[in-house]
């Protein structure tokens, strides 16, 4: 429920559940006196009195009319009241120079003396006589003969004025208090709804400002409050992810640092023997001198191709190098890798061939250049590690419903299964005792990157002794006609 809601819903209670309680107080009141008191409270009880009091004003208005206020003829005004009066059953009595002049009929002196003494407080009184509740009302008079007086009415009462009474202020009160509880009550509950999450919010925020990424934020109360828990609880995660990626980061320069320190030692205590050898002119003959300098020459190399790797792997893993995606015939882009390098691993007595097994779809959307680092890292790690006599690395090419495979076979060395993927990991020799083969240990790590940066996988299985195979998969598009001129000249840029 959202807070707009609830509060329409709760200002509406506010307004009835009182009106509820009012009446059910109202009702229990009405039972209580009918049972006990023998006063029966009714809607025609309140009519009646509403007509008995209408009948009084009609006359005091036809007493007042007269201007003078002077009576003409006493028994003609005596027969006008009694008329007027008989009505509602109400009774008069006339008082003419303090001296009663006219009563009704049925009146005894005892309730005339009481009806007198009533009259004279200043407050209305009621009066009861022969069970029956009247209520007593006086109006000035001025009789023909100049003598002062007055009318007295009494007119029965449909209750007890007290009774009366005290229902209205019972039922006021009963209102009044209801109200105020229920707008106390609402008041809490309403607060409560809201403040109970604002204070867990609070708390959460307090602990995050202090470190704890991991405090969670619970999302409790209306909707806006838990859209903006949810909203605080997705920064929470993602200042937590970005703390971590960025200690990961920091791990991995130190580890970055680390190893690619230990890795140029090795080149740079080399040339250093080397300069000191022929400093010391150890170097006696022109053929040692031109040995040592053709190797100070390879250590150079290597650093400089080494410290490339480093720069081009930092680069990928800032993202900072953007790829010029192409539509690309993967089986024209191998054969034209197999013709260009066959002949030099021909050299290392490594044949290379393709195998192609697509049949719906050839093309997908690569860097070519970019692309070419990844085909030309793995094929140089498997002649790296070739131990056969006779080297063989072939290219297969298969196809799923969405993507191209490729898979790079060698009869190579191999490695253990267990240690596979992990041959992409940065500075990773499986043998300690490999430190010495050339390279950065960065070539898989980087086309690790490069293929993810193509939206595809990489992983590795091993054949144990027969050598290994590393898996690329690409996402795949639908076939058109490329001219092979195009091809070859967008390849060559």
């Amino acid at each position: 429920m959202d807070i707009k809601k609830r509060l329409i819903i709760y200002n509406n209670l506010t307004i009835i559940v009182p009106l509820m309680v009012t009446g059910i107080v109202a009702l229990i009141f009405i039972f209580v006196s009918s049972k006990f008191f023998n006063t029966n409270i009714t809607y025609n009880d309140f009519k009646k009195v509403s007509i008995v009091k209408s009948e009084l004003l009609d006359v005091t208005n036809d007493i007042a009319k007269s201007g003078t206020k002077s009576i003409k003829g006493d028994r003609e005004f005596q027969k006008y009241l009694t008329e007027k009066l008989s009505a509602v059953n109400g009774k008069i009595i006339i008082i003419k120079n303090g001296n009663v002049e006219f009563s009704s009929q049925d009146l005894e002196k005892i309730d005339i003396a009481k009806s007198l003494r009533e009259s004279d407080r200043k407050l209305k009184n009621h009066l009861q006589i022969d069970n029956i509740y009247y209520s007593i009302d006086r109006f000035p008079l001025i009789f023909r003969d100049g003598t002062p007086g007055k009318v007295i009415f009494l007119v029965p009462s449909a209750v007890r004025s007290n009774i009366l009474k005290n229902f209205i202020i019972t039922i006021l009160l009963t209102f009044l208090i209801s109200f105020a509880s229920m707008s106390v009550i609402i008041s809490y509950i309403f607060s409560k709804k809201i403040l109970e999450p604002i204070t867990l919010l609070k708390k959460a925020t307090a602990e995050i400002s202090r470190g704890d990424l991991n405090f969670r934020i619970v999302e409790s109360g209306d909707r806006e409050v838990r859209e903006l828990c949810a909203d605080f609880e997705k920064m929470r995660i993602q200042l937590r992810d970005s703390v971590r990626m960025r200690m990961k980061y920091d791990e991995n320069r130190k580890m970055l640092l680390s190893s690619i320190s230990h890795d140029l030692k090795t080149p740079i205590t080399s040339i250093e023997g080397y300069v000191q050898g022929i400093l010391d002119g150890v170097a006696s003959t022109p053929q040692k001198l031109e040995h040592y300098l053709k190797t100070i020459y390879s250590k150079a190399g290597q650093m400089n191709s080494m410290i490339d790797d480093l720069l081009l792997y930092s680069k990928l893993d800032l993202k900072q190098i953007p790829f010029n995606y192409e539509k690309t015939d993967i089986v024209e882009y191998f054969n034209y890798y197999i013709s260009e390098n066959e002949p030099e691993l021909e050299k290392s007595n490594i044949k290379i061939k393709l195998e192609n097994d697509l049949k719906n779809s050839k093309y997908v959307m690569i860097d070519r250049e970019r692309f070419m680092r990844v085909i030309l890292n793995i094929i140089g790690n498997s002649k790296k590690y070739m131990d056969k006599t006779r080297g063989q690395i072939t290219i297969f090419l298969r196809e799923t419903n969405l993507s191209i495979i490729i898979e790079i076979r060698d009869n190579g060395c191999g490695i253990s299964q267990n240690n596979a993927n992990k041959i992409f990991n940065r500075f990773y020799r499986e043998d300690p005792s490999r430190n010495s083969i050339d390279g950065s240990g960065l070539g898989l790590a980087i086309s690790k990157q490069i293929v993810e940066g193509h939206n595809g996988k990489i992983w590795a299985i091993s054949h144990g002794t027969d050598g290994t195979s590393i898996i690329i998969s690409l996402g795949k598009i639908a076939n058109t006609m490329d001219k092979r001129g195009n091809y070859e000249k967008n390849f060559n840029n």
